[in-house]
């Protein structure tokens, strides 16, 4: 009888481990599917280029002798903000890709094959990061050159940037979502920009919130992005606070809780709908 159990016992560890094993060979695979679908349409990886060298060239020479005395200057304020500007206006290719790949039938074959269903968002996640750190990559390399010396250091601007890349991962579950829910990928482009403009172009990316009129600071300073460019500037001076991290983390799990979910309730039903 002992030896019976003991032999269930184990075979029930074995199908855990190939349950785990499974889940990240899958997720994995659908990752580099991803990435190699940006290698075959490198225009897909174009925003992640122009945005960052746009926004940092553009922002720091137009507004930079006006703003702080001169460009340099305005550069070590600046740089955090467009960091995560240019991140968070990159995640809605996220949607993009899942609403494209519904309209060809692509997500039709994924689900009748016998994989982690799961997979195919959360391995499209994890290649689009991939996109997220050429950006970064871009921003902090254009802002080296021109003069920015963060004072934090490369430990500072390492937990900046994996602190950006976990609210990036957060913020792509929005655009999963409605990925699958809205009906084209004009809409799902149309709403992302009345979305993220205001919230990032009404923060404290470019200026502080001290300037601005008593009504416009009053809903920056509840602005998620303000807090997320607080904590990155703050980070990469070397003065950041337990708070101002933590809050972003919060945050971040809070998204994921809400869409991650939505997404794949949306995910199931296209499915069915398909199926009708």
């Amino acid at each position: 009888m002992t030896a019976t159990i003991a032999r269930w016992t184990l075979t029930t560890h074995d199908r855990a481990d190939i349950q785990r094993a499974r889940i990240v060979r899958n997720s994995l695979t659908m990752a580099w599917r991803a990435t190699l679908r940006i290698r075959r349409e490198p225009e897909q990886a174009f925003d992640a280029i122009a945005i960052p060298v746009l926004f940092t060239l553009l922002f720091t020479y137009l507004f930079g002798g006006a703003l702080s005395g001169s460009p340099r200057a305005y550069l070590r304020f600046l740089l955090p903000g467009t960091l995560v500007l240019t991140v968070l206006l990159i995640t809605v290719t996220a949607g993009l890709s899942l609403n494209a790949d519904r309209a060809q039938g692509t997500l039709d074959r994924f689900r009748s094959m016998p994989i982690w269903p799961p997979a195919v968002i959360v391995g499209g996640l994890l290649g689009d990061m991939g996109r997220y750190v050429l950006a970064t990559g871009l921003v902090l390399g254009m802002g080296l050159l021109m003069g920015y010396r963060p004072a934090g250091g490369p430990g500072g601007v390492a937990l900046a940037v994996a602190l950006l890349l976990v609210f990036a991962f957060s913020v792509s579950w929005i655009w999963t979502a409605l990925g699958l829910a809205l009906r084209s990928a004009q809409a799902v482009t149309v709403l992302s920009f009345t979305v993220q403009l205001p919230l990032t172009f009404a923060s404290n990316v470019f200026v502080s919130p001290a300037t601005l009129p008593g009504w416009l600071r009053a809903f920056v300073d509840v602005n998620p992005v303000s807090h997320l460019v607080t904590a990155e500037r703050s980070l990469m001076a070397g003065t950041a606070t337990a708070g101002q991290a933590g809050w972003v983390l919060v945050a971040s799990a809070a998204l994921i809780a809400v869409f991650g979910p939505l997404t794949m309730y949306r995910y199931r039903a296209s499915g069915l709908a398909s199926l009708a």
